[in-house]
């Protein structure tokens, strides 16, 4: 267990800092917009890298369970989380699970924008 969480722990600390050079890399070539082009272009790339390990890890299986843990748990959770959602909400449409994933989307957005204004909402009175 203690090398499993050093595992994903190194993996994510590489893929927070590759978050950090890609998204500020992309704002700097975009310095007027009031789009966070930075943050949608982690998550399409974290989407995109998970889509491609998960496709190479259950077609050629040589992906083993330590290294998924680094890439997918680690490296990819570091990086974004909204890979995951992304694969989870894959998988429940692949299950022909199409109400599934409209509701784990539905959810994600809907209760995470509300987190967000709670949060902000309670950070500008404590």
């Amino acid at each position: 267990m203690a090398s499993q969480i050093f595992i994903v722990g190194i993996g994510g600390f590489i893929g927070s800092v590759f978050r950090f050079l890609l998204s500020g890399f992309v704002h700097r070539l975009m310095p007027l917009s009031e789009f966070p082009f930075g943050t949608f272009v982690v998550n399409v790339v974290g989407c995109l890298c998970i889509g491609v390990l998960n496709g190479v890890a259950e077609t050629r299986q040589i992906i083993g369970p330590e290294l998924r843990l680094f890439l997918m748990i680690g490296l990819l959770g570091g990086f974004t989380t909204f890979s995951t959602f992304g694969y989870e909400t894959l998988a429940l449409i692949r299950d022909a699970e199409v109400f599934r994933a409209m509701g784990n989307v539905s959810l994600h957005v809907f209760f995470g924008l509300l987190a967000v204004w709670l949060g902000d909402m309670l950070g500008r009175v404590v």
